[in-house]
């Protein structure tokens, strides 16, 4: 595999360190979260950049006060409601800032959490800043508890894939992500409806790019009945495209990970099968691009096929 990094070009200076970036979608409820955390930064070198997915609510009128109020530079981009994968991309195209920081409109950072992300992307040695494409900490729920896993050194260098299929890490993280990297890795706009993150993540990985891991708890989050990554997950129907595009991405592009953690490729290969069923009776057809190949992944699917339609009557009946 050929691994190309991309770098900024030396003629091209970067505005801010960090661009803040707020896809939001009638959040004006929540929205408050986000700018008091950042009207708290210790560390000010940042714009925020808020994408409007067409929101009906008040949400325009919140951010055009903020924008007299602030300390800090607030760029606001209405669009008409296409989906929040489509307001990043839109975000990240307008960003002035070397580093990208993905924050829901319902959730805040900490008070520390630039200043600790800028010293651990200024620790990775200059001329090797270009082989990584994050720095990736931890959050915590409103109560103080760390969701899901720490990392099993406080500074670990990997990537996604490695995380979740060698070191078993699992739960929510947060962090920067380098916007030259995420303009190449942009989400596809041509599928419809909710795509895994990990799908853009995943390939950010396998074109070589390093992630720094660290025991730093930058994001308190804040769980809520219609995120977009709750529906993902709970509402197999409705997102079954989505959730098949994952599937097929760990039996087919994710196998050199395949020695690490087996039974999840083999619970992998039945959701395959699963949301392939939900497709096929919602007559949504397979992408072209995302065909069945090489000789493990069809042994996996093959074999898990009956555990997915198993799977999908529970589904039905449920």
């Amino acid at each position: 595999m050929s691994t190309t990094y991309c770098t900024q070009s030396p003629t091209e200076a970067w505005r801010y360190q960090f661009t803040v970036l707020t896809p939001t979608y009638n959040r004006a409820h929540t929205l408050h979260r986000v700018y008091e955390s950042l009207c708290e930064q210790t560390y000010q070198d940042f714009e925020w950049v808020v994408v409007d997915d067409g929101s009906t609510d008040t949400t325009r009128q919140l951010v055009n006060e903020w924008q007299q109020q602030a300390a800090f530079p607030i760029q606001y981009i209405w669009q008409p409601n296409q989906h929040k994968k489509v307001a990043f991309n839109r975000g990240v195209r307008e960003a002035h800032g070397e580093l990208i920081v993905a924050l829901d409109s319902d959730d805040s950072l900490e008070s520390n959490a630039l200043y600790d992300m800028a010293r651990s992307w200024n620790d990775v040695p200059p001329r090797e800043r270009g082989r990584y494409a994050a720095i990736i900490g931890l959050c915590k729920t409103p109560s103080g508890h760390i969701v899901g896993d720490m990392y099993p050194y406080d500074l670990l260098d990997a990537n996604p894939l490695d995380l979740q299929f060698k070191f078993n890490v699992r739960g929510e993280k947060f962090g920067c992500l380098s916007t030259e990297v995420l303009r190449r890795f942009p989400f596809p706009e041509n599928i419809p409806g909710f795509v895994p993150e990990s799908l853009v993540w995943r390939r950010i990985a396998r074109a070589g790019y390093k992630t720094r891991f660290v025991n730093q708890v930058y994001r308190v989050y804040y769980e809520s009945d219609d995120s977009l990554s709750l529906q993902g997950k709970n509402n197999a129907g409705q997102h079954a495209l989505g959730l098949w595009l994952l599937a097929h991405d760990t039996v087919v592009a994710s196998v050199p990970w395949f020695h690490y953690r087996p039974r999840e490729f083999f619970m992998a290969a039945a959701r395959y099968t699963r949301f392939g069923l939900h497709m096929r009776r919602q007559a949504i057809r397979r992408p072209t691009e995302y065909a069945l190949r090489g000789v493990i992944s069809r042994i996996l699917v093959y074999s898990m096929s009956p555990v997915g339609a198993l799977l999908y009557l529970r589904d039905r009946c449920s």
